[in-house]
């Protein structure tokens, strides 16, 4: 197995072709992920800080915790992840496949068009252009975009892996095939939506099918985007730094195949105790515990790969940088089937657990793996020694102590949040109201962004030390090798283990890894989507009136489903402080969902009806006027802007397209229904004294917030500990 990493044709005395690997692209995916992992990690902060100190919204729309959140995630996930997806397969793919990139233009398009889309996801962000779906957020325009430049990447990737000179495709090869193919599904199912202006749109599904759609996505996101390709860069870096053959081959094609096909049906554990119909909730818990069996055979065989190379390791960062993520990824993967058992769901799901799981994943192995790989790929590209091996291991430590003041406190707090929610008192009241919960974080947030700027120092120590590196080194843009041609004949060793057949044939190792990963989804959607039963309807459940479609897109415009949940769950604590559980039949009309994942604040299923509106009104402009020690920011703007009443009857329209059944015309009358709300709740302000036009978009926010939750008759309706 010595030669098996990148291959060589057993026929020494063949001609070989002498050709240059293309180490330009390499270098620049690796200044991007470099640059937007650093600007990831500013935006993240400042979000972790506001949820301190409020005052840090800054009053500003575009720079309010709803609007800055999602661009931390986004250029994270897309931009310091994705480029350094890019990065490490550019360089390994040269390399195993003994060939340059397919097409010197492509590479260059898929560059460009990738920072790009970056750059347009936080300009519309910022600006309130969002679909509403987490890790999904960017409109439509943007999304096409994303599955051009997606399609340009995988016509680069396999017409270089068609061109090859090594017969067999590596293992790292096949997790970059499978992610390949499983993200352009995943994206394009989810983006299915119906625009209604330039830059806006709603998701084709709604409520309990948009639940299931999103988290399908937003769950295989983690494990085709996040996962899937970084085991094929540890399957290639960690032999290659370490000079150690893999562990186990055999290992690596279990570890593949039932990753692969085993993870696409874990989606629906996120959405547990919901008004997802049981049996697909059941589906998701027990494929997700049986998730644990290849992720951690994927870890031991990354780990184990190092065995006699441990001297090496204390002495080389980026083997350390390397074991800490195998290890972050071990850690996650554990984790994250045993949240999907239910009796640890019920504690853990809207709670600040889930943040710190996620961030064990997002920063010990997404992380510290990219670390590793800049660490191994500037001195080779630039032909010299690293500048400073002393700051690399500051890197490490500061890094890893990053780490633990993030997670640790945030475990802690998600212990303590979901505790104090299900408290009672022996005389059977809650014993304490969500805003006292809020207080009691404050010091473990602020823990959190003290990890979180320990982190950014250890990066900013990386970027400077790289500097350094590259300004002593020479680049090599262009670099030399040979390797003997494919011959065109090929028979099989009768010896050879059977995997050989399909390593040889990617075009059918596309089409087995598509096969494997649309399985589980084709199960779970399509009786979700065609078995009415299902999703049983409510007839009591209406459209939402002009004003209140106006208002609820006003809601995602500002991000509050990123704090608030709209889902009561069927538990004692949950129905006690917030109102009757949620029916499935409710949420047929919401075109996105608004489950939410995170409650910072109370959920809102049931706040229809429950506060004046002038209460919502001053929540809203002031929110600690209203309930001092809250986190939320100020919406002055709101009172200010006026709703677009030019852009109702595009929007009713859109509606009906998507079966939303308002009646034939009503287009052209919506904003003639939307003026009479809007001025009744206009004279109902006046009556407290609060004089507002009746045109001005808090207006429409507060018609939808007043309708939430009230068109089935609640069986029990408190208005006690908010």
């Amino acid at each position: 197995m010595s030669n098996f990493l990148e291959g060589t044709n057993p026929t020494a005395s063949v001609e070989t072709d002498k050709f240059f690997y293309d180490n330009k692209i390499v270098k620049w995916f690796a200044y991007a992920t470099m640059l937007w992992g650093v600007v990831g990690m500013l935006a993240g902060i400042l979000a972790a800080f506001q949820l301190v100190f409020p005052a840090l919204n800054m009053g500003m729309a575009a720079t309010t915790f709803g609007r800055v959140r999602p661009v931390h995630t986004n250029a994270v996930i897309f931009a310091l992840v994705g480029n350094g997806i890019f990065m490490g397969v550019y360089y390994s793919l040269q390399r195993l496949c003994k060939a340059r990139m397919f097409s010197n233009a492509l590479s260059r398009l898929h560059f460009w068009g990738w920072q790009l889309i970056i750059v347009l996801a936080a300009v519309t962000l910022l600006a309130g252009y969002t679909s509403g779906k987490e890790y999904a957020e960017l409109e439509w325009p943007i999304d096409i975009l994303i599955a051009l430049v997606w399609v340009i990447f995988g016509i680069n990737m396999f017409g270089t892996i068609l061109k090859r000179r090594e017969r067999h495709l590596y293992v790292a090869i096949w997790f970059y095939i499978a992610t390949f193919v499983t993200v352009a599904m995943l994206h394009i199912v989810n983006s299915i939506e119906i625009p209604f202006s330039f830059m806006k749109s709603y998701s084709w599904y709604a409520g309990v099918q948009d639940a299931l759609v999103q988290w399908w996505y937003g769950h295989n996101a983690v494990a085709f985007f996040l996962t899937t390709p970084y085991l094929g860069l540890m399957y290639y870096f960690i032999p290659k730094a370490s000079n150690r053959p893999v562990y186990s081959y055999r290992l690596s094609v279990i570890h593949f195949w039932a990753l692969i096909f085993l993870y696409i049906w874990a989606g629906p554990h996120h959405l547990l105790y919901t008004a997802l119909p049981e049996w697909a909730q059941s589906l998701g818990t027990v494929f997700s515990i049986m998730l644990i069996a290849p992720s951690w055979g994927g870890m031991l065989n990354g780990l184990l790969t190092l065995r006699g190379a441990w001297d090496k390791v204390r002495e080389d960062p980026v083997l350390k940088f390397m074991v800490v993520a195998v290890t972050a990824y071990g850690m996650a993967t554990f984790e994250g089937p045993m949240l999907s058992l239910k009796s640890v769901n019920a504690i853990s799901h809207f709670t600040d657990w889930t943040v710190a799981h996620v961030h064990v994943g997002a920063l010990g192995w997404n992380g510290f793996l990219t670390f590793g790989m800049l660490y191994y790929l500037i001195p080779k590209i630039f032909r010299t020694k690293l500048y400073s091996v002393k700051l690399a291991n500051n890197h490490f430590w500061i890094g890893t102590l990053g780490i633990i003041f993030y997670v640790v406190p945030m475990y802690w707090a998600g212990f303590m949040q979901s505790l104090a929610w299900k408290e009672f008192t022996p005389e059977g009241t809650l014993k304490y109201q969500f805003l006292d919960t809020v207080k009691q974080m404050q010091p473990f947030y602020l823990m959190r962004g003290i990890g979180g700027i320990l982190f950014l120092i250890g990066a900013l120590i990386m970027v400077y030390n790289l500097i350094k590196t590259v300004k002593m080194g020479t680049v090599q843009n262009e670099e030399p090798a040979e390797a003997a041609p494919l011959t065109k004949t090929f028979v099989p060793h009768a010896t050879e283990y059977w995997h050989r057949w399909i390593e040889s044939r990617p075009i059918q190792m596309l089409v087995f890894s598509l096969v494997a990963v649309a399985i589980g989804g084709a199960i779970e959607m399509i009786p979700t989507f065609m078995v009415k039963e299902n999703i049983p309807t409510i007839a009591a459940v209406k459209p939402y009136t002009p004003l209140e479609l106006q208002g609820r897109d006003i809601y995602i415009r500002e991000g509050c489903y990123l704090c608030h949940s709209q889902m009561v769950r069927p538990f004692r604590s949950e129905v006690v402080r917030y109102g009757e559980y949620s029916k499935a039949g409710e949420f047929v009309y919401d075109h996105p969902f608004q489950w939410g994942s995170k409650r910072t604040g109370p959920d809102l299923a049931r706040v229809g009806g429950k506060y004046p509106n002038s209460w919502h009104f001053n929540h809203m402009y002031e929110p600690s006027s209203i309930s001092p020690g809250t986190v939320m920011p100020n919406y002055p703007w709101l009172f200010e802007n006026e709703i677009d009443t030019a852009i109702t009857p595009a929007k009713i329209r859109a509606m009906q397209t998507l079966g939303v059944p308002y009646p034939a015309g009503f287009d052209q009358k919506a904003n003639k229904d939307l003026l009479i709300q809007a001025n009744g709740i206009a004279l109902n302000l006046k009556m407290d004294k609060i004089t507002i036009k009746s045109t001005k978009e808090i207006v429409a926010l507060i018609a939808y917030l007043q309708r939430i939750g009230t068109d089935i008759k609640l069986e029990q309706k408190t208005a006690t500990n908010k």
